[in-house]
Parts: C-alpha cells; sequence; structure tokens
C-alpha cells in the first residue's frame, strides 16, 4: 500500500465486510508505523481485539528514536505524539546510503 490513508481504507472496507486485516510490518521502521493503524482500529473502528492482527518483527527498533513496544502479543500504546519514525542520528551516520560509514568499504 502506499500509506496511511490506504491503509485506513482498507481496514474500514474490511470492518464493513467483516474481514481480519493484518497489516505487513516486517521492514524498517514499519511495526513504528502499523501500530498506529492496529491502534486506530481498535479506538476507531472495530473496538474489538478479536479477529484482529498486526505483524510484529523484533529487530531494528534499536535505530529509532521511540521505538515500538510489544507486551503480552499486543503494542503498547505509544505516549510520544508522531509516528515514532524519527531515526536516531547515530544509526543515518552510520547506514545512510551510499555516504554512511558502513557502506564506505564498498567505494572504489
Amino acid at each position: 500500500m502506499g500509506g496511511v490513508n490506504e491503509a485506513v481504507t482498507v481496514i474500514l472496507m474490511a470492518n464493513k465486510f467483516k474481514k481480519a486485516v493484518c497489516p505487513h510490518a516486517g521492514g524498517v521502521g514499519l511495526c513504528e508505523y502499523v501500530q498506529h493503524l492496529s491502534i486506530f482500529d481498535y479506538i476507531a473502528v472495530s473496538g474489538s481485539l478479536e479477529d484482529r492482527l498486526c505483524e510484529y518483527v523484533d529487530h531494528l527498533h534499536e535505530h529509532f528514536v521511540d521505538p515500538c513496544i510489544a507486551k503480552n502479543a499486543r503494542y503498547v500504546t505509544p505516549l510520544r505524539p508522531g509516528y515514532s519514525i524519527d531515526i536516531r542520528p547515530q544509526s543515518i551516520a552510520e547506514f545512510e546510503f551510499p555516504t554512511g560509514r558502513a557502506w564506505q568499504k564498498f567505494v572504489a
């Protein structure tokens, strides 16, 4: 999907037709994004956790200023404003392509 607007549309349509939705969160920062979709679904759409799924991958969260947290197989509601996707400056300095330190060993 192309972003939050499309994901919200799918959540609303799925709810109308009584279908489960499982937002994909396997990439860098996607868990930080989809936790908000899951919370939106619970608060504003379904009001239930029944038949609700949301992918969670337990890696790379250390690169984010406000990483997502999962407890008891549930995302914990973030306490800070925003989408929780601000990347730590040291991670950008290390891994930004192609200028990050991690890429310098590949420069001829």
